[in-house]
């Protein structure tokens, strides 16, 4: 890390926490990055609808009720009529946050937007890990079940074998017979 980002102690685990998958894209809501900036929701969604063309789909979105409401149940946050938004919370891709950082202009931005970028690249590390992984787990399963089917095959052929012995009837004994 860069000595603008040691002054902040903010554990990358918490922030973590807050990256959410929606629509196919790793995204933090606008609460929580307002949070993490120490700005109020309000004023960064103020920022941002005055910027909006440096805001496209893939940077930022707004959510669905749908969406809301299965996250909320997710995560567990207050509905509407108890302290919540009013209004349908926005979520950041990782370049929505690096857009964020410049059009708040503070330093807190800029110095939070480092550690949360960095949590992003870490996470996309890990799922690339993972990934190499799922391949390697998969080429496993694929020569155990060819090795399954052989198996499978040679119990077929004992099994066979075993009924045709079965099935042979028993022969006379040839030779003399000694009577008692």
């Amino acid at each position: 890390m860069n000595s603008k980002t040691e002054k902040l102690l903010i554990p990358q685990e918490s922030i973590l926490k807050k990256i959410y998958f929606i629509r196919g894209y790793k995204v933090m809501l606008d609460s929580d990055i307002a949070e993490l900036y120490q700005v109020e929701t309000k004023r960064l969604k103020e920022q941002v609808k005055r910027n909006i063309s440096r805001f496209p789909s893939t940077y930022m979105f707004e959510l669905t009720q749908k969406e809301l409401d299965s996250l909320r149940s997710q995560i567990a946050t207050s509905n509407s009529g108890r302290g919540g938004t009013r209004y349908l919370p926005m979520v950041f891709t990782e370049h929505g946050v690096l857009q964020l950082s410049n059009v708040l202009k503070s330093k807190r931005a800029e110095q939070v937007s480092f550690i949360i970028i960095d949590v992003f690249v870490r996470l996309r590390e890990t799922l690339l890990n993972t990934t190499d992984l799922r391949l390697a787990i998969e080429q496993i399963r694929s020569k155990t079940e060819d090795n399954t089917k052989n198996i499978d095959i040679v119990f077929q052929c004992l099994d066979e074998l075993l009924q045709k012995q079965s099935e042979t009837p028993e022969r006379k004994q040839i030779g003399y017979k000694t009577i008692p």
